[in-house]
């Protein structure tokens, strides 16, 4: 994927975030790439009910399976996290 894409991409899944988890007080603009997205250190505050629904947006648009919450945790690190998930699915 070029760089362009790559951008598209991230900002194509803050935007599904902020939708599915209500974040009403954020933009895209305000979700650093590299930004925890769940646990203390996140400052969007997720939670594992947000992190269930995320899964099934994932799945649904992209065709990402997260088996358990372990392996949800390490997808959802951060943007970058994702991002680099959804690319090496085959």
């Amino acid at each position: 994927m070029t760089d362009t894409r790559d951008e598209q991409l991230k900002h194509e899944i803050k935007v599904m975030i902020i939708a599915t988890c209500r974040l009403n007080d954020f933009t895209p603009e305000t979700i650093a790439d590299d930004q925890p997205l769940v646990g203390p250190d996140s400052q969007l505050g997720l939670d594992s009910l947000d992190m269930m629904e995320l899964s099934v947006e994932l799945k649904n648009r992209y065709g990402v399976r997260i088996m358990d919450m372990k392996d949800a945790m390490i997808m959802m690190k951060s943007i970058n996290a994702l991002v680099a998930h959804i690319q090496s699915k085959p």
